[in-house]
This record gives C-alpha cells, sequence and structure tokens, in this order.
C-alpha cells in the first residue's frame, strides 16, 4: 500500500478506518436510543453518525481505487490527514462520552 500511496494518504486512510469504527458504535447506541425513547434528537444523532460513517467509507473506496485524489501534492495530502485525525480526536472524545 505504501508503494503506491503517499505516507500522509496511508494514514489517512487508516484514521478513516478508525473513524468508521467509532462511527458505527455510535451510531449503534443512538439508533438503540432511538428506539427507547423516539426522541427526534436521538433519530438526528443516529442519521448524522450514519452520514458520516459513509463518508468516511466512500474516502477509504477513492483513496484505493481512484489513483488517489490527492496523488500529486503532499501539501494537500498532508492537510488531508490532519483533517481525518481532528475528526478521530473529535469521534473518540464524542465515542467517550456516549458509551460513558
Amino acid at each position: 500500500m505504501a508503494g503506491t500511496m503517499g505516507s500522509w494518504i496511508v494514514i489517512a486512510t487508516v484514521l478513516s478506518g478508525v473513524n468508521v469504527l467509532l462511527l458505527g458504535v455510535l451510531t449503534v447506541v443512538w439508533g438503540r436510543n432511538f428506539r427507547t425513547f423516539g426522541s427526534e434528537m436521538t433519530a438526528g444523532l443516529a442519521a448524522f453518525g450514519l452520514a458520516m460513517l459513509v463518508e468516511n467509507a466512500v474516502a477509504i473506496y477513492f483513496f484505493f481505487s481512484t489513483g488517489m485524489l490527492y496523488a500529486g501534492t503532499p501539501g494537500v495530502q498532508q492537510a488531508v490527514a490532519v483533517l481525518r485525525a481532528l475528526q478521530t480526536l473529535a469521534l473518540v472524545f464524542l465515542t467517550y462520552v456516549t458509551v460513558k
């Protein structure tokens, strides 16, 4: 993988994978809460989690399938990795407080 992909894109891909796992946990919890409480807030959270999960899964697909969206620009690759890292950090906090 590292031979065909820049190291920053490899990092972004791994972070997207972590995000998919965290969003899977969050979406299941929020979905269960919606079934239990039936509130619009929990439905909105579940929809948000599902949308973000799909976005991260599609990002992984594009990182592997399109010959890299960000192939020629190391600065953009680094920015994508940093944005994925920030998203992962936010999801770690959100998962922690949600599961707790």
